[in-house]
């Protein structure tokens, strides 16, 4: 069965433009231009006005790319179970080794590695960003692309994967909008969403290809991510924060190319820590 991440792609481009929309009174205005748009998670923290970044942008995010897999000894590993005897009898029996259940466990551990990148502190810090709902969306969608292009790579086994990490994805966010008080009209919010998440996807993947400009990737987050006014192309006084950016995608991008499959399955990678990218800037 053709995932819907990736039987959308084909009709995405017919779509209207989606220009805002407002979720409650607690809720950011959610602006997108140009573009049509399985596990409870936690909820996001609340939101909180940027401050002013002291990193120096301009030094971030130029080291030479670097496989994201975690090292075999490493603490945030998250392994299978191996019982042995009558147990595992027993959980092969109930399917716990099934295809299915190792790609469902698989995929709740890679969206909690979405999750710990976008929920915390740093990023925000790092791109002065301020934590609201529509941002944290945006990061999220950001970082689940990320993700599925990886998984893409590797056939129909990633695209199969994929389609359970965006289901995961997608009860989070269901979780997120409820708890942020949008009760009523639930369902059409979540189409809206939807639309936006596709667009954007869409978007990002144009912007890689070989005959996209190297400006198009910067211009694309700025209006997915950063835009609060329409515009297509981001001032001059965003400009450096939007281009470190483009080069941390550019950099995670070129990261997850050289994580192996075993570790992209298994979710055992983590995105580049933007804690340590930030101090290391500070320092110099």
């Amino acid at each position: 069965m053709l995932p819907r991440w990736s039987r959308a792609l084909s009709h995405l481009s017919k779509l209207r433009s989606f220009n805002s929309i407002e979720l409650g009174k607690d809720f950011s205005l959610i602006h997108r231009q140009s573009y049509a748009a399985v596990a409870p998670a936690p909820a996001p923290a609340d939101s909180f006005p940027p401050t002013k970044s002291s990193v120096n942008l301009d030094k971030m995010f130029w080291s030479k790319p670097c496989s994201l897999a975690l090292a075999p000894d490493s603490p945030l590993r998250v392994e299978d179970p191996k019982y042995e005897g009558i147990r595992r009898i027993v959980l092969k029996m109930m399917l716990f080794y099934s295809k299915q259940s190792k790609s469902i466990r698989g995929a709740n551990v890679i969206y909690r590695r979405v999750l710990s990148q976008v929920d915390k502190p740093a990023i925000y810090e790092v791109f002065n960003l301020e934590k609201t709902f529509r941002m944290t969306f945006s990061l999220l969608v950001l970082h689940m692309w990320l993700c599925l292009r990886r998984l893409k790579a590797e056939g129909k086994d990633g695209v199969e994967l994929g389609q359970y990490v965006y289901e995961i994805y997608n009860h989070d966010v269901e979780l997120r909008v409820s708890k942020a008080g949008v009760n009523l009209l639930l369902t059409k919010w979540m189409k809206e969403l939807e639309k936006i998440f596709y667009g954007n996807i869409v978007a990002y993947d144009a912007a890689l290809l070989p005959e996209a400009t190297h400006e198009e990737l910067t211009e694309v987050i700025w209006r997915n991510i950063f835009s609060d006014d329409g515009t297509s192309k981001p001032d001059a006084a965003a400009l450096r924060t939007v281009q470190a950016m483009a080069r941390y995608v550019r950099h995670e991008v070129s990261c997850l190319s050289l994580t192996d499959k075993e570790a992209m399955f298994s979710g055992n990678f983590m995105f580049t820590p933007l804690e340590s990218s930030s101090a290391d800037s500070v320092r110099r």
